[in-house]
This record gives structure tokens, sequence and C-alpha cells, in this order.
């Protein structure tokens, strides 16, 4: 068995990791009696982003709120508030309107004297 007598510094030792990966699994259980009450699984895969999209996974590329593509959604979403208040200023008034009482009709022809024939 060879052992090292080269010490390692932090920086070595992340650099292997992150070249390489590592993955931590675990499982967490609450029970009371025998009844499982939660359970939680939790899997962390340290590795620097080259090794991670060598793996497959680059779920941060596609996430607005982890990319540039956050600050064009807070500004649609923006626009998109600010059409509604317009629209519903718009309903509110058309509500308005259709709810006051009808003004009535003139009509030349009924317009005049009772007693005239």
């Amino acid at each position: 068995m060879a052992t090292s007598t080269q010490g390692s510094t932090l920086a070595d030792i992340l650099e292997r990791v992150l070249d390489k990966g590592i993955v931590i699994a675990g499982d967490i259980s609450i029970s009371v009696a025998t009844t499982e009450l939660l359970h939680i699984r939790i899997r962390l895969l340290i590795a620097s982003v080259d090794k991670a999209r060598e793996m497959g996974i680059n779920w941060w590329e596609n996430d607005p709120y982890l990319s540039s593509k956050n600050q064009d959604l807070i500004e649609e979403n923006r626009q998109l508030h600010d059409r509604l208040q317009i629209l519903e200023a718009e309903m509110r008034s058309l509500k308005a309107l259709t709810s006051s009482p009808p003004i009535p009709e003139t009509n030349p022809e009924t317009t005049g004297n009772v007693g005239e024939i």
C-alpha cells in the first residue's frame, strides 16, 4: 500500500473533487412507532460545470432565475401587470356606463303640448 508523503493543499483537493465529481447520498426518516411520518431523500453532487455537462446535468442553463433570462421575465411581468391594470380600468368604466340610469330619448314628433291635436 503506497502512502503519500506530500501534503495536499485545500486547493489541490478541491481541484480533484471538481474534476472527478463526488456524490453524497442520504435518507432521513422520522417515524413514530412503526408509522413513518416524514421521509427525505438527499442527493448532493459536487462537480465542475464541465463534468456535470459530461454527465448530462445542465438544469441551471434553462432556469430563468439563474440566468440572464430573469431580467427579461421581470420586464415581461411588469408589462403584463400594466396591461392588466389598463384593462381593469376600462372594465370598471364600462360597468359604470351600463349601471347608470338610462337617459330618456326625446322624439321630436311627440314633443309639444298635450292639448294639441
